[in-house]
């Protein structure tokens, strides 16, 4: 094993045995344990083999921050970057990657052959794993495990998840031998306290030493409209007991980017440097901003020389990096930040503060879940720095004391997978493999692996159903059955319409001093040959006869639920081969696969990566775009691949090349949008151009501050769709069936809109 200058931990010199005997790992520790340990005995081994390792993280900004810190461990030379917009030294023996790029090598399609993509690497490290849970690309993890050739050992670090031996089972099952290294050992143990705004001069143990709560902690006074708007801010109190009980530095983290804002600016009067620190401040961002004059003038930059930031979305990448330094050398005291900051970025503090264990969403308020709770809270307590790390929860009248001692002490909670094929997943897996071994393939997936434990809510739920129809079997004391029952109903139904019907003739005929006709006084003895027949059944007489037909009535509708609850447990059991052969029949139908292969039009389409390959695809083969500048093809793509916005922003003209372009997408989404729901299938198709004026002049060379003045969002937000644009118009150019002139237009497209605030990490 290397040595390392430290002693290390036995959880990692257990992982550390298992890689060295050449088998994979999956590492599951509370975050800030020293995970990346692992990953460097890996690197060790693959520099003394003479082998080369692929480190991939979930985040452009993660990757960025690896590189460098390789590069200074390991010698620029050895160390390799690969992110959707950057490609730097890619065959080193070092290359550090997102998981989506690793993914797509592993198709073979944009990065070339996989068997040249994958030359000499022995070792891939799959950094927070734990991303398989997240929503929108927790696929991407599933795919690169399922694909992964199995003389490549995988590193898998997780957070604390509460099913690390499933996960660690499947990738026994679908990759190579694989060992569990599970641990909840923190360097860094943490201490819990509680924020009571009744109390605003202390910070309160939440925890007696039993475990117990706190008696002396009150709940928050209900409060409602005006009231609950003007509720007094307690930040300043809470900062000034961190302060007073050398708690800091904190990370302060907040649901909304415009209270990281607001809490900020409310903390900027307390005395938190020195003046010695003052002057470093000073020192390091002129640097900083001389090396990115667009910053010069940044509205924040008065409150770094405070001592406190706010990190979020809505800002520069540019700034983020600038606060994540002075926060790394100690030099801000309180980083206001969205949870987004919890999310693997080296920023580790001595306190964290959690405003509220609720978050507001779509649907109203609900509980962080236990792993959001850890995440966060995890960022407490700097290893060789803290004995201790501290987490403060504010009380809030969305929550009580005893939901937050409840979180607390709460495990992890278990990973559950996001896989869900796509259009490029098909067409990739049927260039490859034929339909029954891409099914192989797709019954490979986590998802598939654990959906035992997924079908458990239905099944006990069937079971239930089951043994209410059991209870309810019904002894009938003349040994009938629930046939006969049914029978004697039956007639019994007939029965009463038929008597009401021979009433009513027999009333009219009288009011007209009318004999019964012939017809009429057989209808009359066949209904009393019906009483006859029923009066035959024991039923008739019988005292239980309401009790047995209420009960087959109800168990009758318990077999209807149990119907519809088979139907559903067999479509959650081939829920993921379903979806993969809703997307094979939009494919067929639209002629992009013929015979399960992909046509000439198929194989371009399986090189797309974006949340609807095939309706991009379509616009491309369209020729709409064939005639545009680089200014307007920027202003369409931007439009095409941003999300609806759940702000309301003015709408900003666009010009008239762009507003028709987008018009003519509108009949090209309607048309897939019929052709997709015939088959079933969800796949999003944004034409939202929010910010396609804004792109159009960025590309034109308009200033950066013109552009930012004319929408109220966040700088952040603009360079994130910009980016978002450049990702998709690269993918026009390394693809097959795409005319040059439009490859030429796309290059000029990014070259344009690559440029300072735009083009920094």
């Amino acid at each position: 094993m290397y040595e390392f200058p430290f002693e290390l931990d036995e959880f990692q010199k257990d992982a550390c045995d298992f890689i060295s005997s050449g088998k994979s790992v999956v590492v599951c520790a509370p975050t800030g344990a020293g995970k990346t340990v692992i990953a460097q005995h890996a690197i060790h081994l693959a520099l003394e083999q003479g082998k080369r390792i692929f480190y991939t993280t979930p985040l452009k900004a993660l990757s960025n921050q690896k590189y460098y810190d390789f590069g200074e461990k390991y010698g620029q030379d050895k160390v390799g970057l690969l992110t959707g917009d950057t490609s730097i030294n890619r065959n080193a023996q070092i290359v550090v990657m997102t998981t989506e790029v690793f993914r797509n090598m592993l198709y073979g399609t944009n990065f070339g052959a996989v068997a040249d993509n994958l030359k000499d690497v022995k070792y891939v490290v799959l950094d927070e794993v734990h991303y398989m849970n997240d929503e929108q690309r927790g696929t991407v993890w599933e795919e690169s495990i399922i694909y992964c050739p199995v003389n490549v050992q995988i590193i898998a670090l997780s957070a604390t998840v509460a099913n690390a031996d499933e996960l660690t089972d499947w990738i026994n099952t679908v990759h190579s031998k694989t060992e569990l290294v599970d641990t909840d050992f923190r360097p860094v143990p943490l201490k819990f306290f509680y924020f009571d705004s009744s109390q605003p001069t202390k910070l309160l143990p939440l925890l007696t030493p039993s475990g117990q709560l706190n008696k002396k902690i009150k709940p928050e006074k209900r409060l409602f409209g005006k009231k609950l708007q003007n509720k007094k801010s307690y930040v300043k109190d809470i900062v000034r007991n961190l302060q007073a009980q050398d708690m800091l530095p904190a990370i302060y983290f907040t649901f909304s980017r415009r209270k990281c804002d607001e809490q900020m600016e409310k903390c900027a009067s307390l005395d938190l440097v020195t003046k010695s620190e003052q002057a470093q401040i000073r020192q390091f961002v002129d640097e900083y901003i001389a090396e990115n004059p667009h910053l010069y003038n940044n509205k924040h930059l008065e409150y770094l020389y405070r001592g406190v930031a706010s990190h979020h979305a809505g800002l520069l990448p540019g700034w983020k990096n600038l606060v994540e330094k002075l926060f790394q050398q100690g030099l801000i005291k309180v980083v206001f930040a969205t949870e987004t900051l919890a999310a693997g970025i080296n920023m580790p503090a001595r306190s964290t503060v959690i405003s509220s264990t609720s978050k507001r969403t779509d649907s109203g308020h609900r509980m962080l879940t236990a792993s959001e709770f850890l995440q966060m809270s995890g960022r407490a307590g700097r290893r060789g720095m803290d004995e201790v790390g501290y987490v403060v929860i504010v009380g809030t009248q969305f929550q009580s004391p005893e939901e937050v001692a409840e979180l607390v002490l709460s495990d992890a909670n278990p990973l559950e997978s996001r896989f869900s094929p796509s259009y490029s997943m098909v067409l990739n897996l049927l260039q490859r493999f034929s339909l029954e071994e891409a099914k192989e393939l797709i019954l490979k997936s986590f998802g598939y692996f654990s959906s035992g434990s997924r079908l458990q809510p239905l099944l006990k739920l069937k079971s239930q159903i089951e043994n209410d129809i059991k209870g309810r079997e019904f002894i009938c004391p003349s040994k009938l059955s629930n046939d006969d029952l049914i029978s004697y109903d039956k007639l019994r139904h007939i029965y009463v319409q038929n008597r009401q019907t021979y009433k009513k003739i027999c009333k009219q005929e009288r009011s007209k001093n009318r004999p019964l006709s012939e017809d009429a006084i057989k209808f009359g003895k066949e209904t009393k040959q019906l009483l006859q027949k029923m009066h035959d059944f024991p039923c008739d007489r019988c005292k239980l006869y309401k009790k047995h037909s209420k009960n087959l009535e109800v168990t009758n509708r318990f077999s209807l639920r149990l119907q519809k609850l088979d139907k559903e447990i067999e479509k959650q059991r081939d829920i993921f081969w379903d979806k993969f052969l809703s997307h094979r029949a939009v494919l067929l139908d639209m002629g992009y696969l013929k015979d399960d292969f992909p046509t000439e039009y198929g194989i371009t389409t399986s090189q797309i990566r974006s949340e609807n390959e095939l309706f991009i695809a379509e616009i491309i083969f369209s020729n709409v775009l064939d005639e545009l500048t680089p200014a307007q093809l920027a202003a369409v793509v931007c439009a095409i691949t941003t999300e609806e916005l759940r702000i309301d922003i003015p709408y900003l003209p666009i010009s008239q090349p762009v507003r028709k372009t987008l018009n003519l997408i509108r009949n090209i989404r309607r048309k897939l949008e019929k052709v997709q729901s015939r088959y079933s299938v969800e796949a999003p198709m944004y034409i939202n151009p929010y910010f396609s004026s804004l792109i159009e002049l960025w590309v034109e060379g308009a200033e950066w501050e013109s552009l930012v003045e004319q929408i109220d969002m966040g700088e952040g937000d603009i360079v994130r769709s910009f980016k978002r644009t450049v990702d998709v118009l690269r993918q026009f150019t390394p693809i097959n069936n795409v005319p040059e002139s439009l490859v030429f237009t796309a290059r000029e497209a990014i070259e344009k809109i690559l440029r300072e605030p735009v083009d920094v990490d």
